[in-house]
This record gives structure tokens, sequence and C-alpha cells, in this order.
């Protein structure tokens, strides 16, 4: 069903008519998504401002650089670090220069120069609350540069490793200020979020950083991820194909976000293995064949589905690298009125099921070391939600199934994440009320519901190689959905 608003935004005319009326009728930007393959180059002809003093000057200078931005800076620190890798890659560096003030308070404000596509800021040198003034100034001054669909990334370090009660409170002090200017962005489409990155982890934010800089982001905003060195990693991080030579198991793939999943693993060079119940042979075979994949045909909820699984994928395939638990159902009913069945049936297939399939993996050897685990959660296992209490409660559980997870198989360098989406256009959630879907568009920072594709794009960047840094984490695929945390 299409999103009237967001078709109407489309128009610059529509816009124009109802800014001109001040009608108080939400006008959503139409967000820049991927339209292919990742690509090295993916910032070419694209400015991005960066501020900061911090130890991160260095990786953000040379992933920049490698992308083919454009940059310019504010600081010496960050002006020695790009010029070094500007040199290397070819790349053309200037320093910033800032708004008048009168201009730069202005949403609209135009600046001489290039629009913004990023705004980029090192945070790592943060020691005290005196110290966020900087932040407040570089984003003060430059927002009105800020294109649409731009981007705005922090990075930061752990306020539990901070040295004085000053210095956390500083570090922790960005993810509200995050949170916020996210909200303060979205009507352009603009997204922020931050990266907080431990000691010793360095090496592993150029993919991160890729990621929130890309259109593969389009519908991440306003989220806190860790960049950790818990789970070892050799180093690879390829910069297009990273999934080449992967095999992938992708469940509930016959539509919705499972099968956006198998095309997005298949477009970055996984083969994989589509597994949905027998009544969905028909959509499961045809998104098998589109992407060369191969198609599985199981019930999840069977108790010898698991081991079937790990046998057929070591006979067919050798072993696993990907493994991506998106089967999942609704039985929505408030709980003084859910039948005994109805809790069963959604427990036992969006939790239970993800456990017993994990561990026949795990236990056949199924899954290669240096694997990716991703499972969906939901915002709804976050926040909770009206009539969804088995549901909320399932989701909840995988949350609680990737922490603990995680930090067992840390010495196999597998990582395990959850993703969380928000409201997303599917067959799904097109059955909800008029009103109830119109309002789980709205309330989100960019004021509209995600596509499944959004979903696929942060599942496969977790799925892949240089994702080593993130492990036991819940990233939310929400827009900045105004519940939850």
């Amino acid at each position: 069903m299409t999103d009237v608003l967001l078709e109407l935004s489309k128009s610059p005319l529509a816009r124009r008519l109802v800014a001109s009326v001040n009608l108080p009728i939400p006008m959503p930007a139409s967000l820049a998504r991927m339209t292919g393959p990742q690509c090295e180059r993916f910032l070419e002809g694209k400015t991005v401002y960066v501020s900061g003093r911090g130890a991160l000057a260095d990786v953000i200078a040379r992933t920049l650089s490698r992308a083919g931005a454009t940059t310019s800076v504010d600081s010496d620190t960050l002006a020695a670090a790009f010029a070094s890798a500007a040199e290397a890659y070819g790349r053309p560096v200037s320093r910033v220069a800032p708004l008048a003030a009168e201009a730069s308070s202005r949403d609209d404000a135009r600046a001489e120069g290039p629009r913004a596509h990023a705004l980029v800021v090192d945070a790592s040198w943060l020691a005290a609350p005196a110290d966020l003034k900087a932040l407040y100034a570089f984003l003060h001054a430059n927002l009105g540069r800020l294109a649409r669909s731009g981007r705005v990334l922090v990075l930061g370090r752990p306020s539990a490793d901070a040295a004085s009660l000053s210095e956390a409170s500083a570090r922790q002090a960005l993810d509200g200020f995050v949170r916020s200017v996210a909200k303060e962005i979205g009507g352009k489409g603009a997204t922020a979020n931050l990266l907080i990155v431990s000691d010793g982890a360095e090496d592993r934010v150029p993919a991160a950083l890729r990621f929130f800089l890309s259109p593969a982001s389009a519908f991440v905003s306003a989220q806190p991820l860790r960049i950790t060195t818990d789970a070892s990693w050799d180093a690879a991080d390829p910069w297009e194909r990273p999934l080449s030579n992967k095999v992938a198991l992708v469940t509930g793939a016959a539509r919705g976000i499972g099968a956006a999943t198998a095309r997005t693993l298949a477009r970055e060079g996984a083969k994989v293995v589509c597994l949905d119940r027998p009544e969905d042979d028909e959509p499961l075979s045809i998104v098998a064949r589109e992407i060369d994949g191969f198609p599985l045909l199981a019930d999840v909820s069977d108790p010898t589905t698991p081991s079937r699984i790990a046998s057929e994928i070591r006979s067919l395939h050798g072993g696993l690298d990907i493994v991506v638990h998106n089967a999942g159902i609704t039985r929505d009913r408030r709980l003084a009125r859910m039948p005994e069945g109805t809790w069963d049936q959604v427990i036992g297939i969006n939790l239970e099921a993800l456990i017993r399939i994990t561990e026949s993996l795990l236990e056949h050897g199924t899954l290669r070391d240096a694997g990716r685990i991703v499972s969906l959660s939901s915002i709804s296992g976050i926040a909770g939600n009206n009539g969804q209490s088995n549901y909320g409660a399932s989701k909840a559980g995988v949350i609680g199934f990737t922490r603990f997870l995680a930090a067992q198989l840390r010495s196999r360098a597998i990582t395990v994440n959850a993703v969380a989406p928000g409201f997303i256009e599917t067959r799904m959630t097109h059955a909800i009320p008029l009103v109830v879907r119109e309002a789980g568009r709205r309330l989100a920072a960019l004021g509209q519901g995600g596509q499944p594709e959004d979903v696929a794009e942060t599942i496969a960047w977790l799925a892949s190689p240089g994702a080593a840094g993130v492990t036991g984490q819940v990233v939310r695929v929400c827009g900045g959905a105004l519940i939850g945390a």
C-alpha cells in the first residue's frame, strides 16, 4: 500500500504549497537508498566536513580519502592526517569556513561552496562536559550545509572506560546529543548516529564508517553502536563484494524482509540457501532462481528441521558462514484473551526454533569460524506493544539469545547480532488499520516507514568480514523511532 504523503512530498510544488499555507501535514523526504552493489569510491563527488582532534583522525582520513570524498576539516590535527591520506589517494582537502552567525541558526541556511553529504565529528578526545561545546559549535555552524539524505556521524569512546567522573559524563552525553540531532534533521531525510570505539578497535572502524555514510543506512538513525575487540579478527575487510565465497542461510526467505535479505546477500557475492515452509514453495523457488540460490523447504517448528538443515548444508556446501534468523510470525491478541495455543505458536517459531537451529549448526560443526549470526528482533521486543505480549516476549528473547551467544563464540571469531526493525512496509504492516498504520509511519524522525531492503542492507553489513568489531548488539532499523531506546 502506498504512503500517500511520501508520494505527495516528491512534488516540489506540493511541498511549497503545504509550506506556504502552514498546513500541519508532514511531508517526509524521499530517502537515497542503495541502487547496486557496494563500491569502493561511494563518496566520489561528495563533500564531507570533519571536526575534532582525537585519536581517530587517521582512520577517518584514510577511510574518507579512499572512498573518494572531498573533505574540509577544522583542526590542525585533522589537516595533518588528511594531508597524508589525501596525497595517497589523490583527494583534495581544505579547511572549513564557518557560516555567518545569522545564517547558521536557520535550518535552511545557505552557504557558499558545496552542500555537505556528511558531517563527521571525532569526539574521542572529550575529557569534561565543557568539551561538548566544540560539538555544539561545529554542528551549529554547519547543519545548515547538510544536504537532503545527508549524514551526521559522531565517534566517541566508551563511558565505562573513562578515567574520571567528568570524562565519563562527557562521553555518555554524546548518546543523548546524537539521538536529539537525529530528531532535528530527520525531516530532510538525514540521519545521525554514534560510533563508540573501544581502545584498540580503531582498525575496525572503516567498515562502520562506510556503512553509516552510505545509502545502505538510509533508515538507521539515532543509534549508538559499539566497536570493540571482543571477537578476534584477521583484518579482512573487502570494500567490494565483501561476501564473495561465503555461504549464507536465510530463514523465512520467500517474501518480505527475508526475500530482500537473500537478494542483498547474493548481490554482495554470497551463495544463499533460501529456507521457508513447504506451503511457500512457489514464492521461495522464484527468489532462489532469481539469485541463483538454493531453495530449502522446511518447517522451522518441526523438531527434526535443525539437524536436517545442518546435514543438507554440510552435504551440499561443506559448511556455512552466515546465518540469518528471519522466520517469524505474529498472532496478536491482548493477553487476557490470548489462547494458549497462540502463545505457544509465537514463542515456538520466533524463539525456540531459532535456538534449536543455532545449537544444531554449532553442534554439527556446520557454522565455520569467523562466521556471522544475525537474528531479527523488533522494536516490540524493546518497547513492547499493545496486544503483542507473545511477540514482544519472543523478540526480547532474541536479544537475550544474541548477547549470551556473542560472549560464548568470541574465541571462534563468530559475531552474533540482532536487527530490530521499526515500522517496515510489508504485507504484515499493510494489514494494520489505517490510523495505526499512519501513526507507525509518522512516529519516527524520518517521518515514514522503512522498506524491507533497509533491513536487508543492515543485515548484509553485519554479515560482512569488516563488521568484526560489532558483536552482541542490537541495531535498530527504525528511522529514528520515537519509542524504544
